[in-house]
């Protein structure tokens, strides 16, 4: 047999074992994330954080400034500056999620855009992630701009499923897919995360880019302030939201 022959089925016993790589459970992914930007305890000490953001919409060369403020056991409240549009506002109270804004008026988020906005008001979110998703599994390994990654379909309680890409070597969430409802109906939105750096005990993605069809932002962390007093009226409904929570339901 030439050295030729041997190399060739060299190269394919390994590419076969290669195909056959174990995939690791879901559990031990979300897990080994938590680890990798801080450990459960770093999360559990966290109590408040306020970040500011610049966001940038590419298509239109749009800057400004996104502060979001978050308090534990699940509020939020994010205000966003507008050059020429003004002040947009969303929050989260327990369960009720909503948004405030001069062209749309005051809504309350429902169904997946409502499950994100009170995911991402929990400081604990991603260590108590099974409360979220009853569901996780290892769909496989992709690449991702150039690197392996594990790829994780996450399902929701309500069945809403997304996708999450964890760099195999860094073990950072790097990438993930979720649809979003927007006034115009619903659509898919990718998010990619880079620049992994610490901030405010926990080691954070500073930069993330979101696309959606005709549309491209890219955020980047300015600051995080951990365990700073936050005056708790700052998470007041306010009265146009509150009016809508209170409306009465219509009798059937």
């Amino acid at each position: 047999m030439t050295s030729l022959t041997n190399g060739v089925l060299w190269a394919a016993f390994f590419s076969i074992g290669a195909a056959q790589e174990p995939l690791p459970p879901a559990e031990s992914i979300l897990e080994r994330y938590v680890a990798v930007t801080g450990g459960r305890g770093a999360y559990e000490q966290l109590k408040t954080e306020i970040r500011t953001v610049t966001l940038e919409l590419k298509p239109r060369d749009l800057r400004f400034a996104v502060t979001t403020y978050r308090a534990r056991p699940n509020r939020m409240y994010t205000v966003t500056e507008i050059p020429g549009i003004g002040k947009v506002e969303e929050g989260v109270d327990g369960d009720v999620a909503w948004s405030l804004a001069a062209a749309r008026g005051a809504t309350l988020k429902q169904g997946a855009e409502r499950d994100f906005a009170l995911y991402g008001a929990r400081l604990d979110g991603e260590v108590n992630w099974a409360d979220w998703f009853p569901k996780a599994e290892t769909a496989g390994i992709e690449e991702f701009e150039g690197r392996p990654c594990y790829k994780l379909l996450l399902t929701q309680k309500n069945g809403e499923q997304h996708s999450r890409w964890y760099d195999k070597e860094s073990g950072f969430l790097v990438r993930l897919i979720l649809q979003v409802k927007l006034p115009q109906g619903q659509f898919p939105m990718e998010m990619r995360l880079y620049d992994y750096r610490d901030a405010g005990g926990l080691k954070v993605a500073h930069r993330t880019v979101r696309i959606m069809p005709g549309q491209e932002m890219e955020s980047r962390v300015e600051k995080v302030e951990a365990n700073v007093p936050i005056d708790p009226s700052r998470f007041d409904l306010p009265e146009a939201v509150k009016s809508l929570v209170e409306k009465p339901k219509p009798k059937t």
